[in-house]
């Protein structure tokens, strides 16, 4: 989408498939302007926003360069790693713009223009006011160079997307098994609150004091699963970790910071 006065533009290829209706309907509903192709809405286009699939965010930023106004924010709003983040500005910038690693980091609907919003990269400061300048209200630049955004979205998912997959795997397997009640009120009995970094260091410690054991204790889970035709794909990697970790032999440290320079300590030596 590209934003120029007195409104904005927009250019998606689906107008030019059997969704061009609905495009068009989209378009009118959020009172844009429609455009024929990418050079129609870039032209004289002071500020880009780039929301395109992510196996696409390398590609748009590669046919969209050659039609940038000189000094044109791209705002690169997609989901992708820091790595592509910077191949995408090196392409913008050759081309005389101004690429701006943005990272959206919550669902759009319902907060839209509130959608908490990180911004990296030289032209952060420019970005921030651009994105101020259309509406969006939770700004924040994290300064840095280009990616340092996206590093945040991207590593951050592990968590979250992989609490999502773990979901997944738990209770399809406690459902075949006829014991899903008992499991999710199992979850709610030990479920105890506490701020993120209290339950990385309490997960780190029990993982360097008896990670052997837990990874005895998962490959059964891996075969609890796989009787019951679940696939324990994360159960596995569970497996994995525990016993990569628990095999370092470290007496836990106090403390979150002391863990992890201890588990970086030794995840640097030779053969490790």
């Amino acid at each position: 989408m590209a934003f120029a006065k007195p409104g904005a533009r927009a250019f998606d290829r689906k107008t030019d498939g059997p969704e061009r209706e609905a495009k068009l309907a989209d378009y009118a509903a959020a009172g844009v302007v429609p455009c024929e192709s990418a050079a129609e809405a870039l032209a004289g286009a002071g500020a880009v926003l780039s929301l395109v699939t992510a196996d696409q965010s390398l590609p748009a930023a590669l046919a969209a360069a050659p039609f940038l106004a000189p000094g044109a924010l791209w705002l690169d709003m997609n989901s992708v790693a820091p790595d592509t983040k910077r191949e995408a500005a090196r392409a913008i910038e050759a081309a005389g713009g101004r690429h701006v690693d943005v990272a959206i980091m919550s669902p759009v609907h319902p907060k839209r223009l509130g959608t908490p919003l990180l911004v990296a990269g030289p032209h952060s400061a420019a970005g921030v006011e651009a994105l101020r300048t259309f509406g969006f209200t939770n700004v924040r630049s994290v300064g840095g160079e280009t990616g340092a955004a996206s590093a945040i979205k991207m590593i951050r998912s592990v968590m979250v997307k992989g609490i999502e997959a773990l979901t997944a795997e738990c209770v399809l397997a406690a459902d075949a098994a006829g014991v899903l009640d008992e499991v999710i009120g199992s979850l709610d009995a030990s479920e105890q609150a506490k701020p993120w970094a209290e339950r990385v260091d309490y997960n780190l410690d029990r993982m360097m004091r008896h990670g052997q054991r837990r990874a005895e204790e998962m490959g059964e889970v891996t075969r609890t699963l796989a009787a019951l035709g679940i696939s324990p794909i994360l159960s596995a990697g569970t497996v994995k970790w525990q016993q990569s970790i628990g095999a370092l032999g470290i007496d836990p440290p106090k403390g979150l910071a002391a863990k992890l320079a201890a588990l970086g300590a030794r995840w640097k030596e030779p053969g490790a």
